[in-house]
């Protein structure tokens, strides 16, 4: 005899679920994934599994969700699995209810749509198909611009607002000529920007120590990251003294904004002077860098706001143009360069998830694949000393002239970026039997935070600086590069894939890195340029 399947005269709070007999086939139907369907298409679950809480409308009464709902994914790559959501219903313009949800195993956007009839019953939606395909592409929409773009393909999906009104070219502009975007201003606004209330101006004094570690704090909490927030940039305060007060630095140059109330320091962006040969073009600039804003503040839109009074307050000193560098996509990039690392401490940077063993490779084979030398190879190298500063200048501003972007550098800026200093800036210069310079190799030193890690705090890093070779090979230089940085305790040495570190990175093994750095000009037009002639490396 058939058996009666026995239902609750009433259904509370969601979908009554059916017995255990029916659950091989009910599993058996969740499990399956049907084909994408066209965007027309809508998935009807059978039945869906609400959370315990109270369903209730804005206005306080009960919402009995009796009714199939109808499921619209975004995506047309959404699974279409997520059979198990929770709704919290909220009653909307003209009655209709939409809620958007994640798919809980592909993590697509779905948009659950309802009609209220005016009984506290939800109906299915009675808006034509083409208002509910309006709905899920303005939604998809907004989902594409959120975060950051990293590639020129996310880039062309997104809005620029603040970009868009400044003196850069356009994303999908194409670009022949060189030459300014806006002329000189002859009148500078005089007045700052306003900035959201609650919110005041400061001009940051380094000088001052307390002043510095509030700069230091700042950004060791609140600066760069990589995507999955697992190392942050650990600029030192030594660091932030060398990299913002190079010759000819100005005090009104180091902008921060304050909290009114208390003072605390949320928000920084700095200017530095340099002269940047763009092509044929020497053009006295700004370099700006350390753009930086406390997370809990990055919904104010303080950032647009403080690269607006930078450039006023570089506009005031009778300069019109700025070079700078992102992770980011924006407009208009002039180079994009890729980092690379070379592996000095394989055991700490797979414990600290930067880098992983290959296939078939155990950490002892790895450690033996980026064994280094104990001693250099290069004859004559040695640590840089101030009498060098005049050849230093002439091999690098020779060296760069086949560059269409770097800087032309005087002594006493030669001496500022290359004079070693511990912990900051290590310079190495090749001296042959003749006493001549011939060559030199630098690093620079920026250590990562290592976050949520028990016994790792931090990752030495050493960064590749400039590089000058014409009678050493260029590889056997690095070489001892390498060799010098494993000496001096680095867990990885970086570089990009600029000027011509290509022709070392591959067989030096350094493996490629996942981040892209764009370079920008401001208020500059000129064509875009490959990163193997890129000859500029800021901090």
């Amino acid at each position: 005899m058939r058996r009666r399947r026995s239902t609750p005269k009433e259904v509370p709070e969601g979908i009554w679920v059916p017995k255990r007999k029916r659950r091989n086939r009910r599993e058996k139907r969740r499990n399956q994934i049907p084909e994408v369907p066209s965007q027309t298409q809508h998935l009807i679950p059978r039945r869906l599994k609400f959370s315990s809480l109270q369903n209730t409308t804005s206005s306080g009464s009960r919402c009995r969700l009796e009714q199939p709902q109808k499921l619209f994914p975004l995506s047309p790559h959404c699974c279409r699995r997520a059979l198990t959501i929770t709704v919290k219903p909220r009653l909307m313009a003209g009655w209709l209810l939409c809620d958007s949800h994640t798919c809980i195993l592909c993590h697509s956007s779905l948009l659950v749509c309802r009609m209220s009839n005016g009984d506290d019953h939800w109906q299915n939606p009675s808006l034509p198909m083409q208002k509910l395909q309006d709905i899920q592409r303005a939604m998809e929409l907004l989902s594409a611009c959120q975060g950051p773009a990293r590639n020129i393909d996310e880039a062309a999906k997104h809005r620029y607002q603040f970009w868009d009104t400044q003196p850069v070219p356009k994303l999908n502009e194409v670009i022949t000529s060189h030459g300014a975007i806006e002329a000189d201003k002859d009148n500078v606004r005089q007045e700052p920007y306003s900035l959201p209330q609650g919110f005041m101006w400061d001009t940051l004094d380094l000088g001052n120590a307390e002043v510095l570690k509030e700069l230091y704090t700042l950004l060791n909490e609140n600066y760069v990251e990589d995507d999955d927030n697992m190392f942050r940039f650990d600029y030192s305060p030594e660091f932030l003294l060398w990299a913002l007060r190079p010759p000819g630095w100005l005090l009104q140059w180091h902008c921060g904004v304050r909290v009114s109330s208390n003072k605390k320091l949320v928000g920084f962006i700095s200017a530095i002077p340099a002269n940047i040969r763009i092509y044929d073009s020497v053009k006295k600039m700004v370099e700006i860098n350390f753009l930086c804003v406390h997370k809990k503040l990055r919904s104010k839109r303080v950032a647009p706001v403080l690269i607006r009074e930078i450039t006023r307050r570089v506009n005031l000193e009778g300069i019109f143009q700025a070079v700078y560098t992102a992770g980011v996509v924006l407009p208009k990039p002039v180079a994009t360069c890729r980092y690379w690392h070379r592996s000095l401490n394989p055991r700490k940077l797979v414990e600290v998830k930067f880098s992983h063993l290959s296939r078939n490779m155990t950490l002892q084979r790895t450690m033996k694949l980026y064994r280094l030398p104990d001693v250099t190879k290069t004859s004559g190298l040695r640590p840089m000393e101030p009498r060098d500063i005049k050849a230093v200048r002439e091999l690098t501003n020779t060296y760069l002239k086949q560059f269409h972007l770097a800087p032309v550098m005087d002594e006493e800026e030669v001496a500022h970026w290359f004079l070693p200093q511990e912990h900051i800036i290590d310079t190495f210069v090749v001296e042959n039997s003749s006493g001549k310079l011939t060559d030199f190799l630098s690093f620079y030193t920026l250590p990562s935070t290592v976050m949520h890690h028990p016994a790792h705090k931090s990752l030495k890093a050493a960064y590749s600086f400039y590089n000058i070779h014409t009678e050493t090979p260029l590889l056997d230089l690095m070489s001892d590069a390498l060799i010098i940085a494993k000496l001096k305790g680095f867990d990885v040495f970086n570089a990009l894939d600029l000027m011509e570190n290509k022709t070392f990175l591959e067989k030096l093994k350094f493996g490629i890195g996942d981040g892209n750095l764009q370079y920008y000009l401001y208020n500059w037009r000129c064509p875009g340029t490959d990163s193997e002639k890129v000859g500029l490396v800021l901090q």
